[in-house]
């Protein structure tokens, strides 16, 4: 946003007496069928950012004044090595002579955005590109182009070493029109007073420094809410959705905190993950950010009732489900895809398969109906080559099958990073079958397979399948039993690794509820609702702008007393403001955790606006300034639209 004064007291330039708009008539006898000035341009592909500053300049009645009258020609600056050859500033000027000729609704800028793409190439493209950035380049190579200084000489800057302001302020500003002194600075430039304390030392640097607009930050929500669904061990209670509220920069413990706030469990008892396509996209450590959960995520928290650093005796599996179905019926090749929502089970480290088994079964039970007896034989003698045919193993573990079977899209690399304890063998449990050999995985019946195992046995909902469980190992203990050890160490939860429960499309049918397994509940924090979006004054901005912080551990100070580079607290003020304002609100929010577009309301004045209360210069006088001109950014982070709102003033300035 652009506000415009009259005469600053502190500034070394002062505004003619104007009347917006009529007094600039370019218009050429007979051709005035347009009011000069109000004049569109049209977007060249996404360039409604660039549209949009130059019309915020276009409506800056001293600068436009300054071109149309060709003051200019005579302050082109051809020599400057920091400008453009005057190219710019002749490129603009045509421009503005066009808009303001009276003989055009709208006039299309491409020789314009052609010399803005030559000297700035990150604007040669037709794509949006921010309209602050633009507006940046667009001052300062019309200062450099019109700048009156031919030769810079070089200024060693001084710091204040306790001298007056005044002084120390005087001196900045004469040795800034020693290098920089053009109409962009007669109209846009004001200073700044920085201050600097060491943390060690306590020593002071007091500068002063120019600035071309004011970058105002607004005040970020510190929280934000998210739903979450709380699985608890009990097999027979629902998910519970909550609401929960936290830190908008936190870690995924402080979202268990919370949930533990509203649900009674223990904190160190949650296990996060984020559930899609019927797995798990990504199973979260306690100290990853927040910023990596969205909006459109669906999050699980399963409560576990063990410690897994400290508990040895057990272990945490990933545990998805799949369906089992036929390429074809001329075939015995088989594919399965997922279903259902997947889960998160402790179970002893040493166990049976039986006992495996009916730990599943209890898990599942609110959702899957138990077999009655009379279903629990699965017919007469069977050998090994028929129960092959069907691709199970002999009990149940299924012999023949890859991960690749499972219908699912290859993870991240960002998931990836989210393995806890790489397996040595990491590979091997996916590769091959999870007991067997050969022979029977290629369905063909031996004398050594079949002996012992042509007896009749229970007929099971689900066959399992271990996917990148570490060094899990399957061994015989009777001829019809067989034992599981899971890896020593603890296994590392990630989306690769899963124990798959394969169903029988007819058995899911029958046995599986799949309403009853997508139920929940609702807890009554869901209906929760925050306030509305607060909004802030344009002076809350300008406070926050003002207010003393700590420098950052990636940007110090260095300090020329300690000789170190140090956090410094850093303040800055305004000692004086130039004629026309230019005002940028830090609408995109940057930190190494996340990156935002803040949709904070801001309430700013369309006339009298009063900054004298901000200027620390006790002899700085009144300063009021009119709003002239708004470009505001609808959209996100990548992409959006930009548009102008224009304020026809008229005013006089004494």
């Amino acid at each position: 946003m652009i506000y415009c004064c009259g005469c600053v007291k502190n500034s070394n330039y002062c505004l003619p007496s104007y009347t917006a708009y009529k007094n600039y008539d370019y218009s050429e006898p007979g051709r005035n069928n347009e009011q000069p000035g109000l004049c569109g341009l049209s977007n060249l592909g996404n360039t409604c950012f660039m549209n949009s500053a130059i019309q915020c300049l276009s409506n800056t009645p001293p600068l436009t004044e300054y071109f149309l009258n060709d003051k200019y020609q005579e302050e082109l600056n051809f020599d400057n090595p920091l400008g453009m050859r005057g190219e710019i500033a002749k490129s603009y000027a045509e421009l503005i002579k066009q808009m303001w000729s009276g003989k055009f609704s709208y006039v299309t800028p491409r020789a314009f955005k052609t010399q803005v793409g030559r000297f700035a190439p990150q604007f040669s493209g037709y794509q949006q590109q921010d309209c602050q950035e633009l507006l940046a380049f667009l001052l300062d190579g019309l200062h450099e182009d019109l700048n009156r200084i031919r030769k810079k000489p070089y200024i060693q800057l001084k710091d204040a070493d306790g001298r007056p302001d005044k002084v120390v302020a005087e001196e900045a500003w004469e040795n800034h029109l020693k290098r920089n002194d053009s109409i962009i600075v007669d109209i846009f430039h004001g200073l700044f007073k920085s201050t600097l304390v060491c943390p060690e030392c306590a020593k002071i640097s007091v500068t002063f420094d120019p600035f071309c607009y004011l970058t105002l930050p607004l005040p970020m929500k510190k929280e934000r809410s998210l739903e979450v669904y709380l699985v608890r061990m009990d097999p027979l209670a629902k998910p519970m959705q909550y609401k929960v509220i936290v830190p908008k920069i936190g870690n995924i413990l402080d979202l268990c905190t919370a949930l533990s706030a509203l649900s009674g469990v223990p904190a160190d008892k949650m296990i996060v993950t984020d559930i899609y396509n019927h797995r798990f996209h990504r199973i979260f450590a306690m100290d990853e950010n927040l910023s990596s959960i969205m909006e459109r995520d669906d999050i699980y928290v399963f409560e576990i009732n063990i410690n897994r650093t400290e508990d040895t005796e057990h272990v945490v599996i990933p545990v998805c489900l799949r369906e089992k179905f036929r390429h074809s019926s001329y075939t015995h090749h088989t594919g399965s895809s997922l279903f259902g929502q997947p889960f998160l089970m402790a179970v002893p480290r040493n166990n049976t398969e039986d006992k495996l088994y009916n730990l599943l079964l209890l898990r599942m039970c609110r959702y899957v109906k138990m077999s009655t007896e009379t279903e629990e034989t699965d017919g007469p003698l069977r050998c090994c080559e028929d129960q092959n045919i069907n691709g199970n193993g002999p009990n149940g573990i299924h012999e023949e099958g890859s991960p690749s079977e499972m219908e699912t899209d290859e993870p991240d690399d960002e998931s990836s990073q989210d393995q806890e304890l790489p397996s040595e063998n990491e590979n091997s449990q996916s590769e091959d079958s999870v007991g067997g050999d050969n022979d029977s995985e290629n369905g063909l019946c031996t004398e050594e397979t079949c002996k012992g195992q042509l007896t009749g046995h229970k007929k099971r909902l689900f066959t399992f399948q271990f996917n990148n469980l570490g060094n899990t190992d399957i061994n015989y203990i009777k001829d019809d039993t067989r034992h599981i050890r899971f890896d020593d160490r603890q296994l590392r939860l990630d989306e690769r690794s899963f124990l798959a429960l394969d169903w029988d499309p007819d058995l899911k049918k029958r046995y599986f509820d799949e309403n009853a397994a997508e139920d929940f509940e609702k807890h009554e924090s869901v209906e929760y609702k925050p306030p509305k979006r607060p909004f802030v004054k344009l002076k809350d901005c300008i406070e926050l702008f003002t207010t003393k912080e700590k420098l950052g551990a990636e940007d110090p100070w260095y300090c020329p007393n300690c000789k170190e580079h140090q956090q410094a607290t850093k303040k800055l003020d305004l000692w004086s403001l130039p004629p026309v304002l230019v005002v940028h609100l830090k609408r995109f929010s940057y930190s190494r955790y996340m990156r935002d577009k803040l949709d904070t309301l801001v309430d700013f004045p369309i006339s009298d606006l009063d900054m004298s209360e901000f200027l620390i210069n006790p002899n700085a006088g009144p300063c009021r300034y009119n709003l002239i001109a708004v470009s505001n950014h609808y959209g996100g982070m990548g992409g959006g639209h930009c548009k102008l709102t224009l304020y026809i003033l008229t005013f006089s300035i004494s």
